[in-house]
């Protein structure tokens, strides 16, 4: 085979790597796209303290973490999402987040990353067309922000996902951010006031109610990162403080901070309140879960709510982190069982339904109803 001159050696090793180089280039690219979202004219500061560069308006998003498109969705902003993560499109038996029962399409988008903030960033990259930015809750919880916006080049927004209880700034602040982000400040402003509305309403049917007056109360099966039995419970239920019921876990000021609590039976028994919650997604542990337990442990037995019929079902709470409409609606359907006198306007069931059709645009009250066996906002037969 005739010999290559030195020339033409050196010219076929400089077109290699040229080549090389290229396609590293395009490689990079491709991982790691310059999106214009990144460098266009604004910067808003995120719940991290992380000043973020974002489009004018952004019309393709991603929402990571627990809560986060639910949050979109009050917006009314649900059709920006151009992926979801896994949590959304696993089939459950039993579904209590309102905003993906009244949205689903959902099922059917692709997926980005696994639930809890467990983005993938390659997964992201292929995305066709590419999102404008990426929003965030929980931002401890899976993948870094900054991390994923680097690799990425998306712009990320770390949102606080708040409560209805003392963080109840930090989420109308999540709200008043998405909206800037998305243009959507309008309907942000109105969330919030509807909030405030309900929160208000709620309190001025109840507050002048004489502590003699208001019965004693416990709620279990509070669900904490997946179901629990009829132990798991909060001090601080939001719903029995909205209506100033007397929970008998809130004993002084060593729970005000506590968010979730496991109390012994022996003090259910204790306390023996006069009236029983269950949030119903206790129901999922199956012969493991609250609703069993009331209808067969013999110490729950001789509860005097279990024996008067004063066991109520409630819509699931945590799901997902907290679902603020189903929250409100409970807390509507509790001042009807405590005081019938002054919600003697409200039907709980069509109050819910005006809630849902406010925060997500359908009435889902009915489905949620049927998936957890029409035990919502009912005396529980319990067969003893």
């Amino acid at each position: 085979m005739r010999q290559l001159s030195p020339q033409v050696k050196l010219a076929i090793t400089l077109a290699v790597l040229s080549a090389c180089g290229l396609a590293l280039i395009v490689g990079l690219r491709f991982l790691a796209p310059a999106s214009p979202a990144l460098h266009s004219g604004r910067t808003v500061t995120d719940a991290a303290g992380r000043k973020v560069s974002v489009p004018g308006r952004a019309d393709r998003v991603l929402c990571s973490g627990p809560g986060c498109l639910r949050l979109l969705t009050y917006l009314g902003a649900q059709d920006l999402a151009i992926a979801v993560d896994d949590a959304e499109t696993r089939r459950r038996m039993l579904d209590a987040r309102p905003y993906a029962l009244a949205n689903p399409q959902f099922r059917s988008l692709p997926t980005f990353g696994e639930f809890r903030g467990h983005d993938n960033p390659e997964l992201i990259v292929t995305l066709s067309p590419q999102p404008h930015v990426v929003f965030k809750t929980y931002p401890a919880m899976g993948h870094d922000p900054q991390e994923l916006q680097t690799k990425t080049g998306i712009p990320v927004v770390v949102l606080d996902y708040g409560d209805l209880g003392g963080s109840r700034e930090k989420l109308y602040g999540a709200l008043r951010l998405m909206g800037e982000v998305v243009g959507k400040e309008n309907r942000a402003r109105k969330v919030v006031a509807f909030f405030e509305r309900q929160i208000r309403d709620l309190d001025e049917r109840t507050r002048d109610v004489p502590e003699s007056e208001r019965p004693c109360v416990y709620v279990g099966g509070i669900a904490d990162k997946g179901p629990h039995a009829y132990r798991s419970t909060e001090p601080a239920y939001p719903p029995f403080l909205f209506v100033h019921a007397r929970n008998v876990v809130r004993d002084g000021s060593r729970f005000d901070d506590l968010q979730h609590s496991d109390v012994a039976k022996e003090k259910i028994v204790e306390w023996d309140p006069d009236c029983l919650f269950l949030d119903l997604s206790t129901l999922q542990l199956g012969d493991a879960g609250g609703l069993h337990e009331l209808k067969n442990d013999a110490a729950y037995a001789t509860l005097t709510a279990v024996k008067g019929g004063r066991v109520y079902g409630l819509l699931p709470y945590n799901w997902y982190t907290t679902n603020y409409g189903s929250l409100l609606a409970n807390a509507y359907f509790v001042g009807k069982v405590l005081y019938p006198d002054r919600f003697r306007d409200i039907d709980p069931k069509a109050k819910a339904d005006e809630i849902y059709r406010f925060l997500v645009g359908a009435e889902v009250f009915g489905e949620m109803n049927r998936l957890f066996g029409r035990l919502v906002f009912e005396p529980i037969p319990l067969g003893r």
